[in-house]
């Protein structure tokens, strides 16, 4: 390992931990004695994902988080709950043991999972993925998660009313 202060190749080892995303090793620099993290993760390989026009391209698990935080921008969400969803999809992915998937499947399984983590980002999520391109198309789509909260809800004998009102304005 090069240090990225000064680019010698003498570093050591001095604390390993764990980590959800991998091992982390906190290394000190022999020559300038500047101490930096690193974090190893397995290279594991995940199916080719085949694009709408044909085209083959690896999948790439940076450009999905770097579209997930666009689409969770100033919400409540973390960098790690994030992080945690990519991994939930790229397991996904990986477990379904084929050399190449349609990446309709990633965009499927990365709505699902940010359904259940965030709602609103959800619906910032799907205009762009599910392309919904006017406000009718977006308000059938908040509609029928709202009918899928409340029944989710009323399954659970609670609805918004019982648990206060509800937290913003109505949609109609």
């Amino acid at each position: 390992m090069h240090c990225p202060y000064c680019g010698s190749d003498q570093t050591k080892v001095i604390d390993t931990g764990h980590s959800p995303q991998g091992i982390r090793r906190r290394r000190e620099c022999q020559s300038c004695g500047e101490r930096f993290s690193t974090l190893e993760r397995a290279i594991l390989t995940t199916p080719l994902l085949v694009k709408r026009d044909g085209r083959r391209e690896e999948f790439n698990r940076e450009k999905l988080l770097a579209g997930l935080r666009i689409a969770c921008a100033r919400r409540p969400i973390s960098a790690d709950d994030l992080e945690r969803l990519v991994d939930r999809v790229e397991n996904y992915i990986r477990q379904l043991g084929k050399a190449e998937i349609s990446s309709r499947v990633v965009g499927d399984k990365t709505i699902e999972e940010l359904k259940v983590l965030d709602p609103v980002s959800y619906i910032r999520y799907a205009i762009v993925y599910l392309g919904l391109e006017d406000l009718e198309a977006v308000r059938a789509e908040i509609d029928r998660l709202l009918g899928e909260q409340a029944g989710g809800a009323a399954a659970e004998g609670t609805t918004p009313a019982a648990r206060g009102g509800s937290r913003g304005r109505s949609v109609e």
